[in-house]
């Protein structure tokens, strides 16, 4: 079986990307792009990121995740610290996390160094999150196998009854990771694949060093 898909075409006109007319701070740059893709057509989902990570077993692997905050530290989103993913990170916590944002023709790849946030923080999420949600933590050994849904579905149905009417705490085992980013390129669609690329390093002295890279 095959498919030759060297036929699938597009030119990338919708925007540039100029050195004189961006922040010399990522994270403001970063901010610009999310406002202008939340007020855009096209994305159900702006904050889902691809979160890439090496496993215990040496290969890398990516999955998609949901951004839940940013801040000038960097990027925050909640897991099973237990997860093939909260594994690779305890043991490698650098990692990458990358957005794709089609309808603008834009990429923002982010390298840096992934750690747990304090509890109280993973507690206050935790709590602002529905209750099915909440029971769906305490359900899911993630990235264990297991032989049916039948498994999950009656063990939330027990979950249900046991915390009827009760507040469901967060477990040790689910928290957030915050992200602090070292390296954050920006790509921008730009006609005949002579795309714009800009990356910020992060340099000894805590500023940011730009730099156009070749598409």
């Amino acid at each position: 079986m095959q498919k030759d898909l060297g036929d699938y075409r597009k030119s990338y006109e919708k925007s540039a990307l100029m050195e004189d007319s961006i922040s010399d701070n990522p994270i403001q740059l970063f901010q610009t792009w999310f406002y202008e893709v939340e007020k855009s057509d096209g994305v159900d989902e702006p904050n889902a990121m691809t979160v890439s990570t090496v496993g215990l077993d040496g290969f890398p692997k990516s999955r998609v995740v949901l951004l839940k905050k940013y801040t000038h530290e960097g990027f925050i989103f909640y897991t099973n610290y237990n997860s093939e993913k909260g594994q690779a990170i305890s043991e490698n916590p650098k990692i990458c996390i990358s957005f794709f944002w089609a309808n603008l023709e834009r990429q923002v790849i982010i390298k840096g160094t992934a750690e747990k946030l304090a509890k109280n923080l993973s507690d206050g999420y935790f709590e602002s999150r529905p209750d099915g949600s909440k029971l769906g933590a305490l359900v899911s050994d993630q990235s264990s196998v297991i032989e049916s849904r039948t498994i999950l579905e009656d063990k939330l149905i027990q979950l249900e009854k046991e915390y009827k009417g009760k507040e469901i705490e967060r477990p040790d085992h689910w928290g957030g990771y915050l992200v602090r980013p070292v390296s954050m390129e920006f790509w921008q669609g730009r006609p005949n694949r002579l795309h714009d690329r800009i990356r910020y390093s992060l340099t000894d002295d805590f500023d940011w060093k730009m730099e156009r890279l070749a598409p």
